[in-house]
């Protein structure tokens, strides 16, 4: 954004006509584009840090950590893969079609997504 921002404020008009403009133009959608990825970010910050103290339970919620027979989830943010140790996961929103399948689910259940089944062996 401050890159964004200097190339606007450096930018000087030239004889080209409205290439000054366009450029202040270009610059400001940019920045923009930015601004809003920013904000997205600060907002799944704050999604995550509301996961912190999330104590296990019997069924899945948000924040849980869902071991099925066909992979790994965290139900926190769409993030995709997340790899600890040698454990992979998928990070899935609470409100994806996925997520939605696994919220109030319990260990023994079993769900059917794009065609493929998962079996609950575990909630964390």
């Amino acid at each position: 954004m401050q890159q964004a921002r200097q190339a606007s404020n450096d930018d000087t008009k030239s004889s080209a006509g409205d290439k000054y403009e366009t450029t202040r133009e270009m610059m400001q959608q940019e920045m923009d584009r930015n601004s809003k990825l920013l904000y997205e970010a600060g907002q799944q910050k704050i999604a995550l840090q509301q996961l912190e103290h999330v104590a296990a339970a019997k069924e899945a919620k948000n924040g849980s950590l869902v071991l099925t027979s066909a992979g790994n989830f965290y139900i926190s943010i769409s993030a995709g893969e997340l790899k600890v140790g040698d454990q992979t996961f998928i990070a899935v929103s609470q409100a994806s079609p996925i997520g939605r399948l696994f919220i109030g689910k319990q260990i023994g259940e079993e769900l059917n997504f794009n065609g493929k089944s998962y079996l609950i062996k575990e909630i964390l």
